[in-house]
């Protein structure tokens, strides 16, 4: 396995510690506070880096399911309106603020992936919270113009999502920056990750095992193909992005060899939202963190010896010794 480098970080190195992404998604429910709160729990808890979602909306999605009636809780729509007045641009399209204003549950699916998506003015704010806390960030983009976009922030690394393992022209674009992927291979064959990986060769890559499901049953883990993916890529470095209910399990992904872990991170998995119930709340990713951190120390170097705090107790114990 060849490490890579991620700003500052090693990244599968014999000696570097697992690089642990707290994923914010879009856990932060529009609302840049809650960004920069979830950005706090990461750092207290040791995250190297926190990962927002980018997409275009009007090129991710057709104007047909833009237009679907969807209800969802109100804050959603509160906090694009509080932005509006903030940042003094149209969060929402303004015909949605027009009709919102005059009745807002006339909420349409649309409206909800506007108020969702942050743009320059909430990321220029996220750059520099972060650059204040020392973590790094990055976010994955679903379509070109989000490549484009999230190229002016001079990000450390790109994460590519599951669901954009299969996007050429997205996977060439991210490789044309020329920084860091990391590639999530959820919802995949072993064919299409050959595939990407192949787009993906001029730049330095780590492939995450995923399974897609939020939140995954423990039965469809499958947490062998971490080391499916290692045979077959063996001068990669291979890690983990976990949907799954606790902690434990992706603990348990860096005990078979992930160097890199992915977890959704929120501030209450009761909070509305269609992440949050997948996510790790404040107590689980102490518990992760902790307990990844734990183990590293605890998996040693491998050689079998005797080690000094066993010769007194050798020389006290040992009836026989012949050899």
């Amino acid at each position: 396995m060849t490490p890579i480098t991620i700003g500052t970080q090693k990244v599968g190195g014999k000696d570097s510690p697992c690089f642990i992404i707290a994923e914010i998604g879009i856990n932060h429910n529009g609302s840049v506070e809650i960004a920069k709160r979830l950005i706090d729990l990461a750092v207290a808890e040791g995250c190297q880096a926190v990962k927002f979602q980018k997409r275009t909306v009007d090129v991710v999605y057709s104007a047909e399911e833009l237009a679907k009636p969807r209800s969802f809780d109100k804050s959603f729509s509160d906090h694009a309106f509080e932005r509006i007045a903030k940042y003094g641009y149209d969060v929402l399209p303004r015909e949605a603020q027009v009709r919102l204003a005059a009745n807002p549950e006339a909420t349409t699916n649309g409206d909800l992936k506007y108020a969702l998506e942050f743009n320059e003015p909430e990321y220029r704010e996220i750059d520099q919270y972060c650059r204040e806390k020392g973590v790094m960030w990055t976010a994955s983009p679903w379509d070109v113009p989000s490549v484009e976009f999230l190229a002016q922030f001079d990000l450390p690394f790109y994460k590519i999502a599951s669901a954009s393992l299969t996007d050429e022209g997205l996977l060439r674009a991210v490789a044309m920056i020329g920084r860091p992927v990391i590639l999530s291979t959820g919802m995949s064959t072993m064919a299409q990750v050959r595939t990407a990986v192949g787009i993906l060769e001029s730049v330095p890559t780590a492939l995450l095992h995923c399974v897609s499901t939020y939140p995954a049953k423990d039965e469809d883990l499958n947490l062998r193909v971490i080391n499916s993916l290692q045979a077959e890529f063996p001068g990669m470095v291979v890690g983990y992005s976990g949907h799954e209910n606790g902690s434990t399990l992706s603990v348990c992904a860096v005990a078979m060899g992930a160097r890199v872990i992915e977890r959704h991170i929120t501030l209450d998995r009761t909070m509305p939202g269609s992440d949050q119930a997948a996510s790790l709340e404040p107590f689980r990713l102490n518990l992760m963190a902790s307990n990844i951190r734990r183990l590293e120390l605890a998996l040693g170097s491998g050689t079998k010896q005797v080690i000094p705090a066993e010769v007194a107790i050798q020389q006290k114990l040992r009836r026989v010794q012949d050899f």
